[in-house]
């Protein structure tokens, strides 16, 4: 069988790249994970890996030619007509095989390709299948959990039918729009659907999970994320020892070897410059990589204060009168589905606000040169979660009651605890809250949640001394709060104004009970 490969994504917002060097000839015989080719993105150079064993059949493109994603880049002809088989056996099925067999009378295969599971998220870690090849599903039954860099999600059927394929196993990165598993269904004009192009079999995906065979041209066994990284520290691919099956070089490796951990005997003057100028960990110290969702925190968390000129505003709060009100009520309407705890009233009197001020419920574009004012006040609150900091937010809060509001709050912190908060919980935020004050901090300075405009961060509540009205002397329930706003569309007036309505609400319930519409 012949069977084209097609170019994967080799990187975000990469659509096309120059063939540098076709590392193999029409006719050469390639095993799986083979150096097929060097291309140039406009960001780096990327080796591409065969996925399949097999006989090359065509090369597409010539040296200097332009590629695009997505499209074939050569042929292969594999699995019988002078197919060779890989020199290795594995006992895993590929994941990029896909389904090109017939399907019974009145059943097509079609491919559940992997939808979009989060903001900006183009792969996932396959964490457990919930169901096996050849069962059966319904509509909405989960069939797999996956771990994005946010998020644990579970993945539903869309379709009744019978499941034929799995393209992926546990621990494997799956790619956001690529196949995921197939699966036959009822056919309504009874005509068998055409395979799906190539899955993600050949992107780096796999770079962590999919064993290889070595290579016949005497280059080091690695995906081309693990070729990048070595290249950014000027490593020899070839002097560093691979612990992955047949010597596969992994990311880990890469970092020991750096770290001078596993510095091999031959290694070159130039290369040996290198790593011995890395720290050397002493011993008993422990180096792990930063991963999941406290990457992706780094990385926002880094572009926001790079990009956002912050300044932080601090005010006091007497939550005297609320935290009465707060105890009266949560008797009579906490249950397990909704916990009347302090945020719901902190979130309903703050989307009240909003109302008389817009600039602090808006969006900035990347170059400052457009503001949007977002009608749904989707307030997002911070979260530690098993998984690391999550920000899902409880939709549409100008609309709903305060007890409504209180139910979603309960929702979202025991599904973002778990790790398994919904993606679409997790998108659209339109200003932030984090309760420092639950682990016991008083004042903060919290970097905004771009694109959004302001974030507040919530000190912990104290009974402290106050004069009241009289000059005498009482204990009253005190919180500090601080806010942080861009400065670019937020001047210090308008947040000190808006934080002063909010006051008010929490600091006079019954003012925020009569604005309530």
């Amino acid at each position: 069988m012949i069977k084209e490969f097609i170019l994967p994504d080799i990187g975000e917002g990469v659509i096309e790249c120059e063939l540098v060097e076709w590392l193999v000839a029409e006719g050469d015989v390639v095993i799986e994970d083979q150096p097929i080719a060097d291309v140039m993105t406009d960001k780096a150079l990327v080796q591409i890996p065969a996925p399949h064993a097999g006989v090359i059949k065509k090369l597409h493109y010539k040296k200097g030619d332009i590629a695009k994603v997505h499209a074939p880049l050569y042929s292969v002809e594999m699995d019988g007509e002078g197919a060779v088989e890989p020199t290795v056996a594995t006992e895993e099925p590929k994941n990029d095989e896909n389904i090109s067999q017939p399907a019974a009378t009145g059943k097509v295969i079609e491919e559940f390709l992997l939808p979009d599971i989060g903001e900006g998220i183009v792969e996932c870690e396959l964490v457990d299948w919930l169901i096996e090849e050849g069962d059966m599903v319904v509509e909405d039954q989960p069939i797999a959990d996956v771990m994005t860099d946010k998020a644990l999600v579970q993945i539903p059927a869309i379709k009744n039918g019978k499941v034929v394929k799995l393209h992926y196993r546990k621990g494997q990165l799956a790619k956001v729009h690529s196949p995921l598993f197939a699966i036959e269904v009822e056919s309504e004009a009874g005509v068998i659907a055409a395979p799906v192009a190539e899955a993600a079999g050949a992107s780096e995906s796999q770079e962590e999970t999919v064993e290889g065979v070595l290579p016949t041209n005497g280059k080091a066994l690695a995906s081309p994320a693990v070729r990048r990284l070595a290249r950014s520290y000027d490593i020899d691919l070839a002097k560093v020892p691979g612990t992955g099956k047949h010597g596969r070089v992994y990311k880990e490796d890469v970092e020991r070897f750096r770290s001078g951990k596993a510095v091999a005997a031959s290694q070159s003057s130039e290369t040996s410059s290198v790593v011995t100028t890395a720290p050397v960990a002493a011993s008993g110290d422990r180096v792990e990589p930063i991963r999941g969702v406290r990457a992706v925190m780094a990385k926002m968390m880094t572009e926001s204060v790079s990009t956002i000129p912050h300044f932080t505003y601090c005010e006091e709060l007497d939550l005297t009168e609320l935290v009465a009100l707060r105890e009266s009520m949560k008797q009579r309407y906490s249950s397990d589905e909704l916990k009347l705890t302090m945020m719901p009233f902190f979130m309903k009197a703050m989307s009240l606000a909003l109302s008389q001020f817009p600039d602090l419920n808006s969006r900035v574009n990347a170059d400052c040169t457009e503001q949007t004012f977002v009608a749904s006040h989707n307030i997002g609150m911070a979260v530690d979660s098993k998984v690391g900091l999550l920000v899902p937010n409880v939709k549409d809060v100008q609309n709903k009651s305060i007890l409504d509001v209180a139910a979603d709050i309960t929702r979202l912190t025991k599904d973002a605890r778990s790790g398994r908060v919904s993606p679409q919980d997790l998108k659209g935020g339109t200003i932030s809250i984090s309760n420092i004050g639950a682990l016991g901090g008083t004042v903060a300075t919290p970097i905004i949640n771009k694109p959004e405009v302001a974030i507040v961060a919530l000190g912990k509540l104290q009974t402290l001394p106050r004069f009241n009205v009289n000059g005498e002397v009482e204990a009253r329930k005190i919180m500090q709060v601080s806010w942080s706003g861009d400065h670019r569309v937020i001047d210090g007036g308008t947040i000190a104004r808006f934080c002063n309505l909010w006051k008010s609400y929490l600091e006079q319930p019954q003012e925020m009970l009569l604005a309530m519409h």
